[in-house]
């Protein structure tokens, strides 16, 4: 049995989903912190903006933790960790707390995971938009 390799996210990569992100952030007016993972869970970039709420880097970082994961969007996990949800016991389950608000997305590769993105500080609509934004500018 053959597999095919699937090229890492790489650093340039990251560069580009972090721009893309403050891009569509700043073109809606909203300052953002914005982190991106590799699929080890290992930082690749970060960037948080002086005039951004402290609590927004941790947030972006939680909501990429989150995507990695659970390989899925947070915007799509938010019913599912309400209580009597699928998920309502899972973060207890984990090394680590999850966020399970809109805003992180996995990051695919020729079908596979190769990472995930996190953007905090605006609505969780705003800042999963911000994040889409991101990787279709990555694709």
């Amino acid at each position: 049995m053959s597999t095919t390799a699937v090229t890492p996210l790489s650093t340039e990569d990251a560069e580009i989903l972090v721009s893309a992100a403050r891009r569509a952030a700043e073109a809606a007016g909203v300052t953002v912190s914005v982190t991106v993972l590799d699929a080890g869970g290992h930082l690749l970039a970060f960037r948080r903006d002086d005039r951004a709420v402290l609590i927004s880097g941790e947030t972006s970082t939680r909501k990429a933790y989150t995507a990695l994961q659970l390989n899925a969007s947070t915007a799509d996990l938010v019913e599912a960790v309400q209580p009597g949800g699928p998920f309502h016991t899972l973060p207890t389950a984990l090394d680590r707390p999850l966020l399970f608000i809109a805003g992180g997305v996995p990051v695919h590769r020729d079908g596979r995971l190769i990472g995930a993105l996190g953007v905090g500080g605006g609505a969780p609509e705003q800042d999963h938009g911000f994040a889409a934004a991101a990787v279709k500018a990555l694709s």
